[in-house]
């Protein structure tokens, strides 16, 4: 059978864990998959997958800022990413030519193609949210990415196709206007490694407070400050394993420091109502889980996740609110008159159709 080289970035552990049905769907089909990663998500991958091979393959680093202006950062930063994706380039020749592959899966790492295997970008940003005044900007992200799509077989998007009758779950961000990207687009619906439990929606809040330093720390303060004024059972889960606690705030509020991620897909399934960053992975888990009710935070600067905040609203799917501007009891009615997504093709159908439309004919 086939040998696939699947690559997440580690920029979080969002890209790897969307990346972990395919790993498995791929395994089970009784191929080869070799995981070439860093940091946290080779750690998860280790844990998650142990059947795969793994290699050690460092990414370029992660151009987030410790303030409101992410975007000015970012921008300051690129020609720095673009030396760094050009390095990288050359430590994955260095790894092909001591491997062979039948199929290499880049998840949103830009230099991981090859010339010799057929290769597959997976992304759900097929362009890039900017404020208004920088709409000209934004629009030139397309062809942007275009150059480097161009170099990939196919670009796999999480995301129903927005053509479709369905309302999709990334808004504009997965739409393209540059040809060279829409002919080798392919929309797979929603994929996470998170999956529909069994279980009582016994929990009436669950609070996640994530996302890059020092926002989540703020965000963590601003919660414990208003979390116990909520009715009902609470549990607010602080993303900071460095510090492992397990506390009672008072009777019916639990805070967990940090917890595996079976605790964490335990909790999301029990929980009636979810307080949480719009970022796009944990979007897909109550799209997938069908969470009905939340209140979003998007991580200040951050322009996707603000975009996604403010087209959640507009659907009349999720309230959001700032971080700064949290009133967790008083936001509680107003986010109760939002219904959560739309119903939606789930993973195990999604990852079933990508191997058969796409994956199968490179591997057998």
């Amino acid at each position: 059978m086939g040998h696939a080289f699947i690559s997440p970035l580690n920029w979080g552990l969002g890209h790897c864990t969307r990346d972990i049905p395919i790993i498995e769907e791929l395994l089970r089909r009784g191929h080869e998959v070799t995981v070439g990663t860093s940091g946290n998500s080779l750690a998860l991958l280790q844990r998650e997958c142990p059947q795969c091979n793994f290699i050690e393959f460092k990414d370029y680093p992660a151009p987030y800022n410790d303030s409101r202006f992410f975007l000015p950062h970012f921008a300051a930063g690129i020609p720095a990413l673009l030396r760094a994706i050009a390095l990288e380039k050359k430590r994955f020749d260095r790894i092909l030519a001591e491997n062979r592959f039948d199929l290499i899966i880049s998840d949103n790492r830009m230099s991981v193609y090859s010339n010799k295997a057929p290769s597959y970008f997976i992304s759900h940003q097929l362009r890039y949210s900017m404020p208004r005044y920088l709409y000209p900007f934004e629009m030139m992200t397309m062809p942007f990415n275009s150059f480097f799509h161009s170099k990939f077989r196919g670009v796999i998007v999480p995301d129903i196709d927005p053509k479709s009758e369905c309302k999709n779950l990334s808004g504009k961000l997965c739409s393209s206007s540059v040809n060279v990207t829409n002919r080798r687009v392919y929309y797979a619906g929603i994929l996470t490694s998170t999956k529909k439990m069994a279980l009582e929606r016994d929990l009436d809040f669950l609070a996640i407070a994530s996302g890059p330093e020092p926002q989540r720390t703020r965000l963590e303060e601003i919660i414990l400050k208003q979390v116990k004024k909520l009715p009902g059972e609470k549990v607010v889960l602080l993303g900071s394993p460095q510090k492992e606690f397990h506390k009672k705030l008072d009777e019916h509020t639990t805070v967990h420091s940090y917890v595996s991620t079976e605790e964490k897909t335990a909790l999301m399934n029990r929980a009636k109502f979810v307080i949480a960053r719009s970022g796009y992975t944990t979007m897909m888990e109550l799209a997938e889980l069908e969470t009905s009710h939340g209140l979003l935070t998007p991580t200040p600067g951050q322009t996707e996740q603000e975009y996604l905040s403010r087209y959640y609203v507009r659907q009349g799917w999720f309230l959001s609110r700032s971080q700064y501007k949290l009133k967790l009891a008083e936001d509680l009615a107003e986010a109760m008159q939002y219904r959560g997504f739309p119903k939606m093709t789930k993973t195990a159908d999604n990852v079933k159709r990508l191997y058969e439309n796409v994956l199968q004919k490179h591997l057998n």
